[in-house]
């Protein structure tokens, strides 16, 4: 799998919100300004040769989906970023978000909650 454009992020967006959708429908959900119908049509080709789209036809247009589920495509993001600025660590990663000041006393309770959770699910299964 490749790591998508912004431009390309942003129509897998749509069609994971959509679930299928013509070029059109993807433009409407686009913000502003808007770009051209061509620029749309181009990159959802794009998305296809790389096996992130397909389509159904309809004489001579074109309803597409996603191909890759958006759980799929972050998952692998965050393997990337991880690799890429946390030394393949995610304690190191989860450090660093507990340690900026923008995280609440609340968000950093839930996280810990979400992990004591995981915790407990790993020992259930036998995996410590």
């Amino acid at each position: 799998m490749k790591e998508l454009t912004k431009a390309e992020e942003q129509i897998m967006q749509v069609l994971w919100k959509l679930g299928k959708a013509f070029v059109k429908e993807v433009i409407a959900e686009l913000p502003e300004p808007k770009p051209a119908y061509n620029t749309v049509s181009t990159i959802v080709r794009i998305l296809e040769k790389k096996e992130f789209v397909g389509y159904e036809a309809f004489g001579k247009t074109h309803r597409y989906f996603a191909l890759v589920s958006k759980k799929e495509y972050s998952k692998f993001f965050l393997k990337g970023f991880v690799k890429g600025y946390f030394s393949n660590s995610y304690k190191q990663m989860v450090s660093f978000f507990t340690k900026e000041e923008s995280m609440s006393l609340s968000e950093m309770e839930e996280l810990r909650s979400l992990i004591d959770q995981q915790i407990a699910n790993k020992k259930e299964e036998g995996n410590e």
